[in-house]
C-alpha cells in the first residue's frame, strides 16, 4: 500500500464514522458496468460541497487490492448488487488528487514532473518484480507492469480541473496539461476505468477535445448519475425525521437543482452542517466566499444585470449552454457566464425548457450579498434597505413603503419599468428580506383571480403577517385594496391562522409616484 497506489479505506472509512452518512454506494454499480468497456473514461463535475472526493474515497476502498473492505460495505446498498463481489478488491487502484500537486510546485511543468515521480515510486516498489524499459516514464513503467502481470489498473483524479481555476490564463499549461492526461489514459490497455472529478467539464480548446473519449456527467446532464449528484428528496425526508427537522424550510434553503431523472436535489454538505448543528443557515459560504460570485456577475455583458436582478425577483431565464468552452476566463456572450454558474452551482438548470434560476434562498443570500457591495446604484442600496422596508409594511408606515419602493425603481434595457409586471420585480426586490420569514408567490390564484404578490410566512414565523399585495399602473392604491377584496383574492389563505395585512401599491407614470395603501384584513 503507497500514497498513491492502493491508498487504502481510512478516507471512506471516515466517511463511514461520520455523524451523518448517506449511503450512495449504488454509484459503484454504474462505475462496474463500465469497467474495461469503451465507456470506461468517466468524468463528474459538480459544485463544491457536493461530494465529489467521498465517492472517490468510496471507489478507492471498493476497488483496490491490499485491504479486504467487506466490512466497510456488508450493510451498504452496493452490497446488493450482482456485481459486487466480482469487482471488490480486484484492481490496483492508483489516486491522486491533482489540487495537491498543484499546490506544492509553481508551475505545470514542475506539477507533471513531480507527479510522474511521486507515482513511478510507488510503482516501482510495490511491483519490485518487473523489469522497466524506462524507469523514468510513467506511461512505459505502467506498460511494463501489465505486461508481466496482466493486471489493469483503476485511475481516480480527484480535482482535475484546478489548473484551470489556478493557471486561468495561461493557456499553454492548460494545454500541456491536457495532452499529459491524454498520452497517460487514452488507448491504455492498463487502463480498466478512469473516473475524473471536479467543478469543471473537460475543457475544450481548437476544433476538438484533448479528452474526447471522456463521457461527461456534469450539472447541466449528469445522465445515469443524477441521483448521486446531491441529496434526494427522500434521502432528506429521512434525515429531516431522524434530526426533527422541518422538510419545508430545509426545501427552501438547500432545495432546487433538478435534473429530470431526479427533481429534486439538495446540497449535500448543507443539508449535512444544517441536521449536524439543528440551525438552518448559510453554509456556503464556509467554503467560498461571496466575492467569487460577484466577479462573475458584474462582468460586462449586456442584459446580465438586468437578467441577475429578475432571477433574483424569482424569475427564470432562458440560456443557451452550448457556446460555453468548459473554462472560468472564457466568456464572449452573457450565456457562458450563466453556463459557468451552474457548474459553480449558483445558478439551477431547467434542461427541458433551457431556463437558468436561483435555486433555493443559501445561494439567494450569496447574490444578495454580492449585489449589495457591488456598484449597482440605487438596486444596492434598495437591497441593504429591504429589511427596515418590510419592518414599515408590518408598521403600516404607507409613505415609508413607497419610498423604499421608489428607491428600487430601476429602469434597464430589457427590463422597462411601464408596466404591473415590471413594477412587480420592483416589489419583489424591495422586499428582498422578506424571504428570509416568507414564501413568496406571483400571481397565486385565489377567488375570482390572481393575486400579484402573496407572502406567506413560513412555520418558524407564524408570528408574521401574511401579506396580499395587488398592483396597479396609472390607478389608485385604494383601487388596489378594493380589488384584494372584490375579487376575494384571500380566499387562498383560508386555512392560514394568523394575521393578514393588504398591500395595494400604484405608479404613477405622469408624476413617477408611488402610493401605498395597507390595512388589516377582516376576516
Amino acid at each position: 500500500m503507497g500514497s498513491y497506489l492502493n491508498p487504502g479505506n481510512k478516507g471512506f472509512q471516515e466517511s463511514l464514522n461520520s455523524k451523518i452518512y448517506v449511503d450512495k454506494t449504488g454509484l459503484i454499480e454504474k462505475t462496474n458496468a463500465a469497467l474495461n468497456t469503451r465507456q470506461k473514461f468517466m468524468c463528474v463535475s459538480r459544485p463544491r460541497r457536493f461530494g465529489k472526493s467521498m465517492a472517490a474515497d468510496m471507489l478507492a476502498a471498493y476497488y483496490a487490492r491490499g485491504e479486504d473492505s467487506a466490512e466497510l460495505f456488508k450493510s451498504l446498498k452496493i452490497r446488493k448488487a450482482e456485481s459486487y463481489e466480482k469487482h471488490r478488491n480486484q484492481y490496483d487502484v492508483i489516486k491522486v488528487n491533482m489540487q495537491e500537486f498543484l499546490s506544492m510546485t509553481h508551475s505545470m511543468d514542475e506539477m507533471l514532473v513531480m507527479l510522474q515521480k511521486y507515482l513511478i515510486f510507488d510503482l516501482m516498489d510495490h511491483f519490485e518484480t518487473v523489469r522497466f524499459r524506462d524507469e523514468h516514464n510513467l506511461i512505459q513503467v505502467m506498460k511494463d507492469i501489465y505486461s508481466k502481470t496482466n493486471h489493469s489498473f483503476i485511475i481516480l483524479i480527484d480535482e482535475w480541473d484546478c489548473l484551470f481555476r489556478e493557471y486561468k490564463q495561461d493557456k499553454e499549461a492548460q494545454k500541456k496539461y491536457l495532452d499529459f492526461l491524454r498520452g497517460w489514459l487514452k488507448d491504455k490497455d492498463y487502463v480498466a476505468l478512469a473516473y475524473m472529478t471536479g467543478i469543471l467539464p473537460i475543457k475544450k480548446y481548437g476544433s476538438h477535445s484533448a479528452l474526447n473519449m471522456f463521457d461527461e456527467f456534469s450539472m447541466i446532464d449528469p445522465g445515469p448519475l443524477a441521483s448521486y449528484v446531491g441529496f434526494t428528496e427522500s434521502e432528506v425526508e429521512k434525515l429531516c425525521g431522524e434530526y426533527q427537522m422541518d422538510i419545508d424550510e430545509i426545501r427552501n434553503w438547500y432545495d432546487g437543482y433538478s435534473f429530470e431523472e431526479v427533481p429534486s436535489v439538495y446540497s449535500p454538505k448543507s443539508v449535512i452542517s444544517c441536521m449536524r448543528l439543528g440551525r438552518l443557515g448559510n453554509y456556503w459560504n464556509q467554503t467560498e466566499t461571496f466575492e467569487a460570485l460577484q466577479w462573475y456577475i458584474d462582468l460586462n455583458f449586456d442584459g446580465l444585470r438586468d437578467d441577475v436582478l429578475q432571477m433574483m425577483a424569482g424569475k427564470k431565464i432562458p440560456v443557451n449552454t452550448g457556446s460555453f468552452t468548459n473554462d472560468m476566463t472564457t466568456f464572449r456572450t452573457e450565456d457562458d457566464v450563466l453556463t459557468l454558474l451552474i457548474h459553480l452551482g449558483y445558478l439551477g438548470y431547467e434542461e427541458q425548457n433551457k431556463y437558468v434560476f436561483i435555486p433555493n434562498a443559501e445561494v439567494q443570500s450569496e447574490y444578495a450579498s454580492a449585489v449589495t457591495v457591488s456598484q449597482w446604484g440605487d438596486i444596492s442600496k434598495a437591497l441593504k434597505n429591504s429589511a427596515d422596508l418590510l419592518q414599515a409594511v408590518w408598521e403600516k408606515q404607507e409613505t415609508q413603503v413607497a419610498e423604499g419602493i421608489r428607491l428600487a425603481h430601476f429602469e434597464t434595457s430589457q427590463l422597462q419599468y411601464n408596466d404591473e409586471n415590471a413594477l412587480s420585480y420592483t416589489i419583489s426586490l424591495a422586499l428582498y428580506a422578506a424571504r428570509n420569514f416568507y414564501t413568496v408567490y406571483r400571481e397565486l390564484p385565489g377567488g375570482k383571480g390572481f393575486a400579484d404578490l402573496v407572502f406567506v410566512p413560513r412555520k418558524r414565523y407564524q408570528d408574521k403577517p401574511a401579506l396580499v399585495v395587488e398592483l396597479k399602473w396609472d390607478k389608485t392604491a385604494e383601487g388596489a385594496l378594493a380589488q384584494i377584496k372584490d375579487k376575494e383574492y384571500c380566499r387562498s389563505l383560508e386555512e392560514y391562522q394568523g394575521n393578514l395585512l393588504l398591500v395595494g401599491i400604484n405608479y404613477n407614470k405622469k408624476t413617477k409616484e408611488h402610493v401605498c395603501r395597507i390595512e388589516e384584513y377582516q376576516k
